[in-house]
């Protein structure tokens, strides 16, 4: 008997855990975690609904949430074909491939090439212009397509973590549906602060650099410490941050330098 088969018969409507203490604990403990496991997929879903007209984004925003709820949820129900994905389909370079392993390099493929595009666009001014002024459908629905497709490597990351900490499949949907709740209340922020401020639109997109270099490594079982990557990511942000007051400070003063002349 492995430590899934519990899981693996149990019911998605079980709610007998709910006069468990350890059972709440769990589920406020693994929220927390979906929560922090979800900032690479605000800071990716804020990157692209940028290049879409204002009217559109907060529309792309909830959608692409809604696509990342509601692909955990089905991975949380599928759970025996979720561990199977962990069992080796063939070798290359010396490396045992399984089916987690194929989506993680693929995903962090994706999200490397996404990246550098996103990145060139940026620091060559190229393409602005004509993202900016939209597609309509088409440019909605093809930035739709792109969430879909990083949610899923997202989720797979995110279920295997729940499957890890919590024995009760309501627990984990629950869980995902309040951190998915908690990120559409302050992903609008997130997106327009990154807007606002282009710097931090080329930091978030050096994350994404980042994270996805991390699924390529982990593809390969090259395992890194998440805590030292989100602790480097953190400090970033906070230098950033000084940036930005520092250069909002010097505006400020030159404006009441101006008005005073």
């Amino acid at each position: 008997m492995t430590v899934f088969e519990p899981l693996l018969a149990a019911s998605p409507f079980d709610f007998s855990w709910v006069s468990s203490t350890e059972a709440w604990v769990a589920l406020l403990t693994l929220t927390v975690m979906e929560i922090v496991l979800g900032i690479d997929n605000i800071v990716f879903i804020s990157i692209l609904v940028d290049r879409l007209p204002v009217e559109q984004r907060p529309r792309a925003r909830f959608l692409g949430l809604g696509f990342a709820m509601l692909t955990r949820i089905l991975l949380l129900l599928s759970i025996t074909w979720v561990m199977q994905l962990k069992e080796p389909l063939f070798t290359l370079f010396d490396h045992a491939l399984s089916g987690k392993d194929l989506i993680l390099l693929l995903g962090g493929l994706f999200l490397l090439w996404k990246s550098t595009k996103e990145l060139h666009h940026k620091v060559e001014g190229h393409g602005e212009d004509e993202h900016h002024a939209g597609k309509g459908k088409a440019a909605l629905g093809a930035i739709l397509v792109q969430i879909a497709i990083l949610d899923i490597v997202f989720s797979l990351d995110s279920v295997i973590t729940a499957v890890g900490m919590v024995d009760h499949i309501s627990v984990m949907i629950i869980a995902v549906m309040i951190a998915v709740g908690f990120m559409m209340v302050f992903a609008g922020a997130v997106s327009n602060f990154i807007s606002r401020h282009p710097t931090v639109k080329v930091l978030a997109l050096s994350f994404l650099l980042l994270i996805g270099t991390t699924l390529v490594a982990e593809g390969f079982h090259v395992h890194f410490q998440k805590g030292f990557v989100y602790f480097a990511m953190a400090f970033s942000v906070f230098v950033e941050m000084l940036n930005v007051r520092m250069k909002t400070n010097a505006e400020r003063k030159a404006a009441l330098a101006k008005a005073g002349h």
